[in-house]
């Protein structure tokens, strides 16, 4: 069976920047264990299969895998595939506006997408869940051994690991330095022998350094098959959870810039939108931009 895929680079308006990702057009007559095996080929952190909606009223749905399994949502296959699905319905570099509603495992997922310009589209998805703590994190000494770093590495003011999850759960670490982020590895034996360390992986963030970025972060998910990942959109949905309890949001509208990828020479840019109410998260969008890089065809098994 022959299909046409796209790559893009996501949370960038640069080429070769950003996240990487893989979309893989017309897709449903393969199998689940088929996409797993088109997944692990490209080796990206996702790969996105687009089928057609279950309800006419979407736009599309989305299953979406890393090279080791699925996923029930992320971020940077979201905003990816809406800029692209968006683009493909017209000329190009035509300027527009349109709102794309598709369907994943998480449940239906709205995206903004515009380009009013020149410049790269921008996407910008509302999350179907908001952020749940889901259980302890694991002792800051364990974490610490994990990430080849010192315990008093971990944490800044009111800041401590957290496990929160959106659709994916996450264990967010606060770092005490951008020193310290920059420093950090994964220990392999330390990381296996720790529980709690997050259905997907660790996020590691530190506080901004007078810049465009409110906070520098990093993502490792060994566990699925990404030694590192340069944007991680459903860590930035989640993390207002973590962000909440440690008193770093205020009622009303927050609106937050994540810089990631930077020390894997892929910088990323994530615009992070989290509304309070009453002291409660109420909605959670995240949004950046994403340029087109390559497409083709495959030929895959059913």
């Amino acid at each position: 069976m022959r299909l046409d895929f796209h790559t893009l680079d996501v949370f960038t308006d640069t080429r070769f920047g950003g996240n990487p990702l893989a979309v893989v057009l017309d897709a449903d007559d393969l199998s689940g264990e088929a996409m797993q095996a088109v997944a692990r080929e490209f080796n990206l952190s996702e790969t996105v299969f687009v089928m057609k909606p279950a309800d006419a009223a979407n736009t599309a749905r989305l299953r979406i895998f890393t090279p080791a399994r699925e996923l029930p949502f992320a971020g940077h296959p979201t905003v990816g595939s809406a800029v692209l699905l968006a683009e493909l319905e017209r000329k190009p570099g035509c300027a527009f506006e349109t709102t794309l509603r598709l369907e994943e495992k998480v449940g239906l997922v709205e995206v903004l997408v515009r380009r009013l310009g020149p410049d790269a589209p921008y996407a910008e998805l509302t999350a179907a869940k908001l952020p749940e703590e889901t259980g302890n994190a694991p002792d800051a000494g364990a974490i610490a051994a994990a990430l080849s770093l010192t315990k008093d590495d971990i944490g800044f003011a009111a800041h401590h690991p957290r496990l929160y999850a959106a659709g994916n759960e996450f264990l967010f670490v606060p770092l005490a330095s951008r020193q310290a982020l920059a420093r950090a590895r994964v220990d392999s034996a330390a990381w296996s022998g720790i529980d709690g360390v997050g259905r997907v992986g660790a996020y590691l963030y530190c506080a901004g350094q007078g810049g465009e970025a409110d906070y520098h972060a990093r993502l490792f998910a060994p566990g699925d098959g990404i030694v590192e990942d340069p944007a991680t959109g459903s860590a930035a949905a989640t993390i207002p959870g973590a962000l909440k309890a440690a008193g770093a949001l205020g009622e009303g509208g927050n609106a937050i810039v994540i810089a990631q990828g930077e020390d894997m020479g892929r910088p990323s840019l994530i615009r992070l939108f989290a509304d309070l109410e009453d002291g409660r998260i109420r909605k959670v969008r995240v949004g950046g931009q994403a340029v087109r890089v390559s497409h083709g065809q495959m030929e895959t098994a059913r």
